[in-house]
């Protein structure tokens, strides 16, 4: 009997994929890989729709681990991977540098392996099925809870901010931060592996799909919105690449330049990008001359970056990067010490260990050092009616990543959240549009808009529910563009209550130890054995019992 052409093809590639699998290498490479694939969700390629599926096959091969050991280096392999893909971009600063950053951070990955096995690895029951739907997600929450700490590199990438261009996404952003963005992702995934992979529990799996889709109807209903209260007028310069020698000084004449452009459209703040002033203003007053003749030029004030060896609010001097609002008058004395640094980048963490790096990258040679404490700065009254009073939110570059900064801000009085950054030496790789993209995230956690300023590109505006205003600044261009940006009352939930996703989801994960102590506890114990005894030898015998 001849077997069909198509069953023989079948079975030769179910048998060549089960070889696959019983190979660590093969097993080993995949979760490299597959650890990727979610990077492709976020900007540049922007794939936002893959998010809720780019999991898939990294938690489908780790469900199939043969042992927990197996399963957690696989978890750890595929963190490496996703951590590398996400920051590929630091690859010249960092060079080899970068790979052990992947690995080591990849670590955190590798509980979340043994969990993901453990709750989905053979066929679970309608129960186990269940409860992976919330405990897989709250295992990575934990994760970008762990590395979202400035030592360890901030939150950057976390999965929900690749939905930062999704309305619906960015509606459940105001009620639970980018925190309840990423249990959502994670839970579409979790049920797609439970409905590839195990027929069985099909029915928990739909019924968490419906659930998640509830909870985005929910806060698209019911969440509360800031409402529109006035407009400003907002001019970004952004002089573009400068190099050199004097780039520094030719910078400053860029957006000198630029800014004049801006003098006959009635706009009500004007916005340097990070590093846009090379020296302290107390030192060089000429600068700040400049900068109060441009401020009368526009009619507006002028926000600026200022890095430079100064002395920081804190009466401590050194290298500062600072937000600085200059008037009409000078430098108006509201000033902003950014506080939290970019590792390597901006200092090197336990210098005397890790100094080395130095050596083989672009690392800092000199650690900045950090401010005090947030500023919400205020614009003098213009008495006209206008936005004069507006109060200002600064922010230094990565540190729009942080929701908790922005949210710190909003509940201080921020009316406008203002992000300075530079990514000059990112230019043609991802790190421009994936940078501009946050500030949608945090204009819609927070309900206020923000301005994302930089030097080179992108730069960006957002609404107060994290719609874009206006186009991009692409890092093709020089030039300054005037935004006219809606400002917003009200509070949002997240604003109000914070992150509490996280909390919810460490106590999932603590419900999820007691339950398994309380089985472990229950548990029938044998009673415990001894030695057997040897039989009774006796010299003697008796009737019944004689001796042999």
């Amino acid at each position: 009997m001849r077997i069909p052409v198509g069953l023989r093809v079948r079975q030769r590639w179910r048998g060549r994929s089960e070889r696959l699998l019983e190979s660590p290498r093969w097993r080993s490479g995949a979760a490299v890989v597959a650890g990727a694939l979610p990077a492709l969700a976020f900007p540049e390629p922007s794939l936002w729709w893959f998010a809720y599926v780019a999991l898939l096959p990294w938690m489908l091969l780790v469900r199939t681990a043969p042992t927990w050991r197996r399963a957690a280096v696989e978890g750890w392999l595929g963190g490496m991977g996703f951590m590398v893909a996400m920051h590929h971009w630091l690859l010249p600063s960092l060079h080899v540098f970068l790979l052990v950053i992947g690995a080591l951070l990849g670590l955190l990955w590798a509980p979340w392996g043994v969990l993901v096995r453990s709750m989905l690895g053979g066929t679970p029951s309608t129960a186990r099925a269940a409860a992976a739907v919330a405990v897989i997600p709250s295992g990575w929450l934990v994760i970008e809870l762990v590395r979202s700490w400035e030592g360890l590199g901030g939150p950057w990438g976390l999965l929900g901010a690749s939905q930062w261009e999704v309305t619906p996404a960015l509606r459940l952003a105001s009620v639970g931060g980018v925190w309840l963005v990423s249990l959502l992702v994670l839970a579409v995934n979790t049920a797609g592996v439970l409905l590839v992979a195990v027929p069985a529990a099909r029915t928990p799996a739909l019924a968490g799909t419906v659930v998640c889709a509830l909870a985005v109807t929910s806060a698209w209903i019911w969440a509360p919105q800031p409402k529109e209260a006035g407009r400003v007028r907002i001019a970004v310069v952004q002089p573009g690449v400068v190099n050199g020698m004097d780039s520094v000084e030719r910078r400053f004449d860029r957006g000198e330049e630029l800014t004049r452009q801006v003098r006959d459209s009635d706009v009500d703040l004007v916005v340097w990008g990070e590093s846009s002033v090379g020296a302290d203003l107390g030192r060089r007053p000429d600068l700040a001359v400049r900068l109060a003749k441009l401020s009368r030029a526009v009619g507006a004030e002028v926000l600026v970056n200022v890095d430079a060896r100064s002395q920081g609010t804190s009466g401590q001097a050194g290298i500062f990067k600072s937000s600085v609002l200059v008037g009409p008058s000078g430098v108006t004395g509201d000033r902003y010490d950014k506080m939290r640094l970019v590792p390597f980048g901006e200092y090197v963490p336990a210098r005397a260990v890790l100094g080395w790096a130095t050596s083989v990258g672009k690392a800092a040679g000199e650690d900045r050092l950090r401010g005090a404490a947030p500023v919400v700065m205020r614009m003098p009254a213009d008495g006209q009616g206008g936005p004069g009073g507006l109060r200002l939110g600064p922010l230094v570059c990565f540190e729009s990543a942080f929701p908790d900064m922005s949210r710190h801000l909003t509940r201080a009085g921020a009316q406008l959240l203002i992000a300075q950054s530079a990514t000059s030496s990112f230019q043609g790789s991802w790190a421009p549009e994936q940078h501009a993209s946050l500030a949608a995230l945090r204009a819609a956690e927070s309900g206020r808009p923000m301005v994302h300023a930089t030097l080179t590109g992108v730069s960006a505006v957002y609404g107060a529910g994290g719609r874009q205003v206006g186009r991009w600044i692409g890092t093709d261009t020089s030039g300054a563009v005037v935004y006219d940006v809606p400002l917003a009352d009200g509070t949002t939930l997240y604003v109000r209550y914070g992150d509490w996703p996280v909390y919810a989801a460490l106590a999932v994960l603590v419900a999820l130890g007691a339950a398994g102590a309380t089985r472990s506890l229950r548990r029938p114990s044998r009673p415990a054995q001894g030695p057997a005894e040897p039989p009774v030898r006796t010299a003697h015998g008796s009737p019944a019992r004689p001796v042999r």
